[in-house]
């Protein structure tokens, strides 16, 4: 990754993106250690999360990384999902936050150097070509290592920088978090290990 020390950056998560790639990958993303890890590399002015939330919902699985993330340094962009039933039936929920991500970045471009999007969304091509002309670098964090590449092969040609999220695993990544029965499964496994080698 090329990073000046006196460069203004502005990060960028579409957050549903960047955690289907890391899930792919098969790892989840530590977002202390994402902060921190761009934090040594240039002045970090603003990082943005962006998400949509099912309202009305007693428990949101997301629910407490978007509090985590709200009190510990990022900026957070939240608006409500819609619901609608898929062709078998199914209730689903649609969020995209393409609009939001793309004018607080029109918007930080004259405040940012440096421009990191985490999405492979192919429609942020001409967002990026866009910022770029503004006068801020772009990279784009994504993956082309899963099955199936979570990136646009456009995006990838239109940054200046890409970063294959799978490289930075060891810097930014924990592994991923198992279904309690198998990780009950594998500790009890561990436990007769150990008892057999006594």
């Amino acid at each position: 990754m090329t990073f000046y020390p006196t460069d203004r950056l502005a990060l960028f998560i579409d957050g549903a993106n960047l955690y289907s790639a890391a899930k792919n990958l098969g790892f989840d993303i530590d977002y202390r250690k994402l902060l921190e890890e761009f934090r040594k590399r240039s002045v970090l002015v603003r990082a943005y999360y962006y998400t949509a939330l099912v309202e009305n919902e007693e428990y949101s699985p997301i629910r407490p990384l978007v509090d985590w993330l709200d009190y510990n340094g990022y900026r957070l962009v939240t608006k409500s999902a819609r619901e609608y039933t898929d062709s078998s039936g199914r209730k689903r929920f649609r969020g995209d936050m393409d609009v939001e991500i793309a004018v607080d970045m029109m918007e930080m471009a004259e405040h940012a150097d440096h421009m990191v999007l985490f999405s492979g969304d192919g429609d942020f091509r001409k967002l990026v070509e866009a910022v770029q002309r503004r006068g801020s670098r772009v990279t784009v964090v994504s993956t082309v290592k899963s099955q199936p590449p979570m990136v646009s092969d456009d995006l990838r040609r239109q940054a200046d920088n890409f970063v294959d999220l799978q490289d930075l695993a060891d810097m930014i990544g924990r592994p991923a978090r198992l279904p309690k029965f198998l990780s009950e499964s594998r500790a009890q496994h561990a436990e007769r290990d150990t008892d057999a080698d006594a």
